[in-house]
């Protein structure tokens, strides 16, 4: 691994222009109808009929393999997962494999980034993933950028000789005239073990961790809807202050 990157800062305005943001909690989605949800939003929002919108979300198990997912990186087939009652699916988003399930709070960004006077892509993720750690903190949680890596890790596990860095979210966009859709998965109160049905993001010497996790709740101890609440709540706020 490369040496971690100092955590960012997420700052209001950061993309120019004065643009809403509006923030739609949607509760458990399957995923098929969240990505028909997204091509909706996206459309309006390229014809100007809606403004950028981040869409806060879970979905029942399913595994995505992003444009430039390994087919090795499925640990499972996808018949295996099938019987286990896991989704498969291929999408258009950056990246490579990811898990999402119940208790991972999943945000949908759509957002014109032309129209916000910053149609640059690398900036963009720099900024999600500054809004991502922004929301951690107020958590009380330190986490950080990795260079060279998208995603938002625990920061002490980047220090030399503290083993695996642990991984709390990751992110994937696709882009439609420099419209973003997809976005991130921040795990919160899933079950981490059942990543072990894929390598993630196609990190192997990376370990995924989550909120709970990290603020020491025993990994058999299930759901904490006050966490979920407090975390979405905090996501949506320092979105929010990055973009609204």
């Amino acid at each position: 691994m490369t040496a971690p990157g100092a955590p960012l800062a997420a700052t209001p305005r950061a993309h120019a222009a004065a643009r809403p943001l509006r923030v739609e909690h949607r509760g458990l989605v399957p995923y098929d109808d969240a990505l028909a949800l997204q091509a909706e939003r996206v459309d309006a929002v390229r014809r100007g009929a809606a403004p950028d919108t981040l869409f806060l979300l879970e979905h029942p198990p399913v595994v995505t393999l992003g444009r430039r997912a390994d087919p090795a990186h499925l640990r499972e087939s996808p018949a295996a997962l099938a019987a286990r009652g896991v989704a498969l699916r291929t999408v258009t988003r950056g990246g490579d494999v990811t898990w999402h399930a119940p208790g991972q709070l999943v945000g949908y960004l759509v957002c014109d980034l032309a129209a916000r006077g910053a149609p640059d892509v690398h900036r963009f993720l720099r900024g999600m993933e500054a809004a991502l750690i922004a929301a951690l903190a107020g958590l009380g949680l330190e986490a950080a950028s990795l260079h060279g890596y998208t995603g938002v890790f625990m920061a002490r596990s980047l220090a030399p000789g503290a083993g695996p860095p642990r991984k709390v979210a990751s992110i994937g966009l696709g882009l439609r005239g420099w419209v973003s859709f997809h976005g991130f998965a921040l795990n919160v109160t899933n079950d981490l073990a059942a990543f072990g049905a894929i390598v993630p993001c196609g990190l192997r010497d990376v370990r995924m961790t989550s909120v709970a996790a990290e603020r020491g709740r025993p990994a058999d101890a299930g759901r904490d809807a006050a966490l979920e609440e407090r975390t979405r709540a905090a996501v949506a706020a320092a979105f929010a202050g990055w973009l609204g």
